[in-house]
């Protein structure tokens, strides 16, 4: 059974809204706040790990008290769109360890990355060292984000 297959009903809704925001709650307590059996929203809970659609648990690092305090958002356009240029920068960012997000776009630029420096000129390092030797590059557009407004990993469940 995958991620797609599963039927979500209520419940489950519900469990994973409460998971998504305090995902170490005990099961016990999970299980009261959905009006379950501790043992009937342990199968649940695990229903939904072994179908994938929870994929797996994280803690949340505030980026700040870990040094890094600049987020930046990085377009990038390639010299081209054949499938194994797409694999081969794919496989390239995928080993950059300041990149936090990667996304195939559609729009003018073909990815957008999220990378998280320490300032601008840890950027830089991570520039000149990382984002400039992606193969296939043609064009490269940094915007360093001034603020966080709004931030979450909860996905909306209605």
């Amino acid at each position: 059974m995958t991620s797609k297959d599963v039927q979500l009903d209520a419940r489950d809704r519900a469990i994973l809204a409460i998971l998504q925001r305090e995902g170490r709650i005990p099961n016990a307590e999970l299980a009261a706040r959905v009006n379950l059996s501790a043992s009937a929203c342990h199968r649940r809970v695990a229903r939904l790990e072994a179908a994938g659609v929870i994929r797996r648990y994280a803690a949340l690092v505030d980026p700040r008290a870990v040094g890094r305090r600049s987020t930046v958002f990085v377009e990038i356009t390639l010299r081209g769109q054949s499938d194994e240029l797409l694999r081969q920068f794919e496989a390239a960012v995928a080993r950059i360890p300041d990149v936090l997000e990667c996304h195939l776009m559609a729009g003018a630029a073909d990815y957008l990355l999220k990378v998280a420096a320490r300032d601008p000129e840890d950027f830089a390092r991570i520039h000149r060292q990382h984002l400039s030797r992606l193969p296939g590059v043609s064009q490269m557009q940094s915007s360093f984000a001034l603020r966080r407004v709004v931030s979450t990993t909860a996905l909306p469940l209605d």
